[in-house]
């Protein structure tokens, strides 16, 4: 059985399969690899949290994904946080009906208290000590 080859290339980080290469440009940096190293490192090999990328010797290997960003982490607490905010308001709206109609058991209006408190430490949240952030207590 005729082995296939492959052409890895690093800037790319892609394989190429060619069984005949006449006519067909290759990138410059193309490494050529048989077929037991493309089986080692074909999508579908990838282990769970790795990733391909370019070794320093130019041919493929695993590595750790890399985790979020700082700014990354920043704007996902962000958007929580929104999120959070958004909800919120499905608690207060009937609660500052019942207030305004000055019909609010003592219960409703210490929950009012609760949320309105609850949506201020959410707006006052500094998210770029993300992921390290003191998330506030939701009201019960």
């Amino acid at each position: 059985m005729k082995m296939k080859y492959y052409y890895y290339s690093p800037s790319k980080n892609v394989f190429y399969l060619f069984n005949n290469i006449d006519g067909v440009s290759l990138p410059a940096d193309g490494i050529r690899v048989d077929e037991t190293v493309y089986a080692k490192f074909a999508p579908e090999m990838t282990p769970k949290g790795k990733h391909l990328v370019a070794g320093p010797d130019g041919l493929p290997m695993w590595t750790d994904i890399p985790g979020p960003t700082p700014e990354q982490l920043q704007r996902q607490a962000d958007y929580e946080r929104k999120d959070l905010i958004r909800a919120v308001r499905e608690h207060l709206e009937p609660l500052q009906d019942a207030a305004y109609l000055d019909v609010a058991t003592e219960e409703e209006k210490a929950a009012l208290t609760a949320w309105h408190r609850y949506r201020l430490a959410l707006y006052r949240l500094d998210i770029t000590m993300a992921p390290d952030i003191d998330w506030p207590q939701k009201p019960e």
